[in-house]
């Protein structure tokens, strides 16, 4: 997400571009909202008459970040431009100069060299730190994995767990062993890809789509039953070094595997290849009990012969082509291919998009979400894109359409297809976790998060105004981050063409918002935030060192590195930085 000058900024850098060939004015990204007339930046008067250029009547940016809001009807004055003098330093080289003169660029570059994870929040069973501290307040590197690219991270506030890049997996934590303050190796040479965890167990996919649930405790591991596995050598096999079982739908086909995975505390929602959904208990502490299971009628005195945790098919998706599946605490969502999201589980707070009834506080059955109300009498055709969910709440993004109508006026017409991307969310928000600014208890009906909704920005590329997105949205118990997907820049110095002085790299914003009890939020307080809002860059200490910055200096944003390919430990790989939040607890990791 940009600042209103830098989009503004890059509106007239483009138009200059196709009226005069004989200067560039480079680009920045910048926070700061000071100095608006500085030099190298248009005056009022350019940036209207750019909006002109481009036919845009007004341009709407709302957000945390005190976005403006412009009209423009005709032209008052002629275009002018300033053309930005070079901001390098006597005696630096152009790289050492887009280090001094960008936060962003300094993020990215230290991202790609020095690969690793970060952790904050609650520290109460040792995973944010092998330190006795009860809470970590500010992002801290967690050195045993520097160098390290991680396939997958999960984190609860007892214990963590990560798949490195040769598909083993690592954990952590008091709950695993209160003996044991680094991660350890435990299910190895299964080629792991993806995992969730449940509020025992771990659940692991690997590439050939076998699923395996792992005990979290390091005494469950070596005293229960360990499978027999198959070896290299044929008629030989051998014991598991752990105990595990495997979670395997029937009547899949030789084709068929499951692709992914989403576990919530008792239970998890297996996805196949073929969009066919399966649900199953996760848990060895309690058999799902509140509907989150997707089949009418099914408990723990009424489930099939076999294994407790046998999955069974939510036959109620069958031939809808699910997509995405996510998982809150006790309820589940289903997105299909045609943008239809079915809900089912606990509803008590609303999570599930539907007002709450005390008489039925579940929904044992997936039950369509009616997004099209949400639009009524707005002229947008909805589409639901992704879906998330976590603790008591969930989250829909959206591609609204606008579509013209008889009758309508030319203006309104030549917006006919324009795109807008929107943000919604439902279920509790006491603690802020809704985004919407609002302290609200429960909320059924789905909600707009204004700050993440109606987002525009100039892509030079393409030379047009086009929707800022959302790129991945991260859920906790409490807690909530939002990864946009605006333009990024990767390429300073690679090209000739790209190799001014000024010119710098910059990355994705990423919001935050909701409980802050144990300060997962990153932002160095307890307080809770009902609004997403940035946090400053991972490195605060090391960033304010190397600029230079003095005492009380305005601090630029966290921005995350979008995947691109680089060479990591002597390898060419393609890497990116995710989020991901858990239960009291934050991480930001380089991720494969």
């Amino acid at each position: 997400m940009k600042s209103g000058r830098r989009l503004y900024h890059e509106v007239c850098t483009s138009i200059s571009r196709q009226t005069s060939k004989s200067f560039r004015i480079p680009q920045q990204r910048c926070l700061s909202s000071r100095n608006r007339q500085s030099k190298g930046y248009p005056s009022k008067q350019a940036v209207w008459g750019c909006l002109l250029a481009l036919g845009v009547g007004s341009v709407f940016l709302s957000g945390v970040v005190g976005f403006y809001e412009l009209h423009a009807d005709s032209a008052s004055a002629p275009i002018e431009f300033e053309i930005e003098k070079t901001k390098k330093r006597a005696g630096l080289s152009k790289e050492e100069n887009r280090d001094s003169i960008s936060s962003q660029h300094l993020q990215i570059k230290r991202s790609v060299e020095n690969p690793g994870l970060y952790v904050w929040g609650s520290n109460c069973g040792r995973v944010a730190s092998p330190s006795e501290e009860n809470v970590i307040r500010l992002p801290r590197r967690v050195p045993f994995f520097d160098g390290m690219l991680l396939r997958d991270l999960k984190l609860d506030r007892n214990f963590g767990a990560a798949i490195i890049e040769n598909g083993d997996l690592l954990q952590w934590g008091t709950q695993y062993s209160p003996d044991v303050r680094m991660p350890v190796p435990t299910l190895t040479g299964k080629g792991l890809v993806s995992i969730e965890i449940s509020k025992d167990r771990i659940i692991a996919l690997s590439s050939s789509g076998k699923v395996y649930s792992i005990p979290v405790s390091r005494s469950d591991q070596a005293s229960g039953s360990k499978p027999s596995e198959s070896s290299w050598i044929p008629f030989f096999s051998s014991t598991a070094s752990i105990s595990y079982r495997t979670l395997q739908p029937s009547n899949v086909s030789y084709s068929e595997k499951v692709s992914s995975i989403s576990s919530g505390l008792h239970h998890v929602l297996l996805l196949t290849s073929t969009g066919r959904v399966f649900s199953a208990a996760s848990s060895s502490d309690e058999f799902p009990t509140r509907g989150q299971l997707g089949v009418s009628g099914l408990a723990w005195t009424s489930r099939p012969p076999g294994p407790y945790d046998q999955p069974h098919e939510i036959t109620t998706l069958r031939g809808f082509d699910v997509t995405v599946v996510a998982t809150g605490d006790f309820h589940s969502l289903a997105l299909d291919r045609e943008g239809r999201v079915f809900a089912f589980g606990d509803n008590s707070s609303g999570q599930l998009g539907f007002e709450p009834s005390a008489e039925s506080p579940f929904i044992d059955a997936p039950s369509l979400l009616p997004l099209q109300r949400l639009y009524a009498g707005t002229g947008l055709s909805p589409r639901i894109t992704s879906i998330a969910a976590g603790g008591s709440n969930s989250f829909f993004t959206v591609d609204a359409t606008r579509v013209a109508k008889p009758g309508d006026d030319s203006a309104v017409g030549a917006r006919s297809g324009l795109i807008t991307g929107d943000t919604w969310s439902c279920g509790q928000g006491i603690l802020g976790t809704l985004g919407t600014g609002r302290w609200t208890h429960v909320q059924g009906t789905p909600t707009k998060i204004k700050a993440l909704s109606g987002l525009f920005e100039y892509d030079e590329t393409v030379n047009r105004v086009v929707p800022i997105r959302l790129k991945r949205l991260s859920v906790g118990s409490t807690h909530a981050s939002a990864t946009m997907d605006n333009v990024t820049h990767v390429a300073a110095g690679t090209t000739t063409t790209l190799d001014g002085e000024n010119e710098t790299n910059w990355g994705a914003d990423v919001l935050w918002w909701g409980g802050n009890e144990f300060c997962q939020l990153g932002m160095g307080k307890r307080n809770n935030v009902a609004l997403p809002g940035y946090i400053a860059p991972l490195d605060h200490a090391a960033d304010a060192l190397a600029r230079g910055k003095k005492k009380g200096a305005k601090d630029h944003r966290f921005q995350i590195t979008p995947r691109h390919t680089v060479t990591v430990n002597g390898k060419t790989v393609k890497m990116e930085q995710r989020v991901e939040c858990g239960r009291g607890v934050s991480a930001v990791y380089s991720a494969i």
